[in-house]
């Protein structure tokens, strides 16, 4: 559907959409070490920060009776994000050539706000959850990889806990292959956020990955990371 010379996402009636401030902020502030701050003692303006660094990878403010929230965008992705929504635009009163400026109009789908918002984190910081995507694409079809070993190829082996937060977060499945992480044991997620129950088994078998009874065999399918 094509608004104002533009096409339209897609979209469908009864699917969720972020339209409120506070659900902007509660998303940003979900990420690894960020913070909230006002610094223009202007309340209008609230933006997320990341601790160690300092930079802001989402601004929120009101103009025109809707909420505005500016991210930074990558030269690859700005005019796809721009040419897919009548409500994104170039960045407002910042580089329109680094940031763009999301309208929660109520016309963009959730996911897709929230896939803006998570790529402006992974740009303003060298963060674990960056590591951890990058990680998982490694993973070859017909292959999968265990939580810990997608930690380990992240830097920390440790860090097993946080690779299933950041792939429940996932803003890109299509190219971040997340059905393909299994737990130690080779089991599926029981409900896979992509999908619900069923969809990860069907996503493996697609691959070539053989799933019996909710359960890969590692010993056959699974990915070396030492290669």
């Amino acid at each position: 559907m094509k608004i104002g010379g533009k096409m339209r996402g897609i979209w469908t009636r009864g699917e969720r959409t972020m339209t409120t401030r506070e659900e902007a902020l509660n998303f940003g502030l979900s990420f690894p070490n960020t913070y909230q701050s006002a610094p223009f003692h202007d309340e209008n303006w609230q933006l997320v920060r990341v601790k160690s660094n300092k930079k802001v990878f989402l601004w929120t403010y009101e103009r025109n009776g809707y909420i505005n929230l500016n991210v930074k965008v990558s030269p690859e992705w700005r005019d796809f994000w721009r040419s897919a929504y009548a409500s994104v635009v170039a960045g407002y009163h910042q580089n329109k050539e680094h940031w763009n400026t999301i309208i929660l109009d109520g016309s963009i789908p959730d996911k897709d706000i929230k896939r803006m918002i998570a790529e402006s984190y992974d740009l303003v910081s060298d963060s674990p959850t960056k590591r951890i995507y990058s990680a998982v694409k490694k993973i070859p079809r017909g292959c999968v990889a265990t939580y810990g070993q997608i930690a380990e190829l992240a830097g920390d082996r440790k860090m097993a806990r946080a690779v299933g937060n950041a792939l429940h977060k996932n803003p890109d499945p299509e190219n971040i292959p997340c059905y393909r992480v299994v737990n130690s044991k080779g089991e599926l997620s029981g409900e896979f956020a992509f999908g619900g129950a069923g969809k990860q088994a069907e996503l493996l078998e697609a691959d070539g990955v053989e799933v019996i009874n909710g359960k890969v065999d590692l010993k056959k399918y699974g990915m070396n990371i030492y290669l």
